[in-house]
């Protein structure tokens, strides 16, 4: 259940993953705001994102290196050959851009809610289909309650109270960003299996590829934006690059190396709560039934199965 080689405990992975999906979460109000203070493009930001999320890693390398050295998990993949870090940056990288330029192209399809369930919500099934598939990975009647009633509480915290429409279009480009997601999910635990995938090193690889597929996108729909706010504007994207980005990421690479597939696939669930909680503490919206009866249902889910996997964790262990 955990990595040997990595030397990361489950508990912790758990705990990097519960940050990384919050941190996910600002995500989405930090991105109004930059709509609000330019006219900055929804691929043009996620360019950015990356591109400046990997400035972020690459300066902060010095400092992470002899901490991950220190820990026993760096060498291993800092160690790996250059065919075999060039294949996994470049897959990550892929399926980190399928992921969110998919989902925004669902978001424009067919809007915000319907985007947010199909993607969000096909994800643990893939995943969960995937890692029976090719990792072994069994989820068993708990697990599968536990995403069955993450999935529940998904669609009533997006949809409820909602006037969504479902577009077959928007579901098509959602279903390929789940796809995206699935792939990036399942090939960081296999390598982290072998103990091939270091957080930060994982991250940066992805970003460098992924800003490498946005930037012709992104010159299209308009790279440099205009605004009558710059000091506003830099700050957020500041924001964006370094907490939902650089921190989320190598954060969630660490983690889904050291735990279950659909268990990380669950709690990634936890960037809808946190945004809903942002909606309403930050942005004035009103908590509705909806809202917070899809919270307690996720949140249990994302308990259980925590649970669940560290006492696994310690069965195998001991």
């Amino acid at each position: 259940m955990s990595n040997a080689v990595s030397g990361l405990p489950v508990g912790r992975g758990l705990l990097y993953l519960i940050i990384a999906g919050a941190a996910w979460g600002t995500a989405g109000a930090a991105a109004s705001l930059v709509y609000r203070a330019s006219d900055m493009g929804p691929v043009a930001l996620s360019f950015w994102r990356c591109a400046c999320g990997l400035v972020l890693l690459l300066a902060a390398r010095p400092l992470l290196r002899p901490r991950a050295r220190a820990g026993g998990s760096a060498g291993s993949a800092g160690s790996a050959p250059l065919g075999g870090r060039l294949l996994r940056a470049t897959a990550t990288g892929l399926g980190l851009a399928v992921f969110q330029t998919a989902y925004f192209a669902a978001v424009r399809s067919t809007g915000l809610a319907v985007a947010t369930v199909v993607t969000l919500g096909a994800g643990p099934v893939f995943i969960a289909i995937g890692a029976r598939l090719t990792l072994a990975e069994r989820l068993g009647r708990g697990g599968t309650a536990a995403v069955a009633g993450a999935l529940t509480g998904l669609a009533v915290l997006v949809l409820g109270g909602s006037d969504a429409s479902v577009r077959p279009w928007g579901v098509i480009w959602a279903l390929l960003s789940a796809a995206g997601y699935s792939v990036m999910t399942l090939l960081t635990r296999r390598w982290g299996r072998d103990g091939g995938t270091d957080g930060a090193s994982a991250s940066a690889g992805a970003f460098a590829v992924t800003s490498l597929c946005l930037l012709p996108f992104a010159l299209a729909e308009g790279l440099v934006p205009h605004t009558v706010q710059p000091v506003r504007l830099l700050w957020l994207l500041a924001y964006v690059a370094a907490i939902p980005t650089a921190l989320a990421y190598g954060l969630y690479f660490a983690g889904a190396a050291v735990v279950r597939s659909a268990t990380v696939s669950v709690i990634m669930l936890l960037e809808p709560v946190a945004a809903a909680a942002l909606a309403v503490l930050l942005l004035g919206e009103r908590l509705t039934a909806a809202t917070l009866a899809g919270t307690l249902l996720l949140l249990g889910s994302v308990a259980g199965l925590a649970v669940g996997e560290a006492r696994a964790a310690r069965a195998a262990a001991g």
